[in-house]
């Protein structure tokens, strides 16, 4: 993940083994799928009760942990996430213990 110049001073603070949440915009994503069928359930039900990327607005948010840093050339190495290359970062936030739970 690459992080634009004007934004590598938000990066201090964080390191290498900490987790993480980040904002991006699901740009192939679906957004017209209202009502879905997903495998996991026997019916039905509502996008807004779902954690599809198919969504009016196709905001995701995904916590992930910080494998390595290159805050000089702005480069973070997280463990996974669920989305395709080119997909744009919005934000990141710290995933912390006493708000966030666990």
């Amino acid at each position: 993940m690459e992080i634009d110049a004007p934004f590598l001073p938000g990066l201090q603070g964080l390191a290498p083994g900490d987790d993480i949440i980040l904002l991006y915009w699901m740009h192939e994503a679906k957004r017209n799928l209202i009502v879905q069928k997903p495998r996991h359930r026997p019916e039905p039900c509502g996008v807004f009760a779902l954690r599809s990327p198919a969504r009016p607005n196709p905001i995701a948010m995904g916590r992930v942990r910080i494998v390595a840093m290159d805050v000089d050339k702005g480069r973070l190495e997280i463990d996974a996430i669920d989305c395709l290359d080119g997909t744009a970062l919005l934000d990141i936030k710290p995933w912390i213990a006493s708000v966030d739970g666990d």
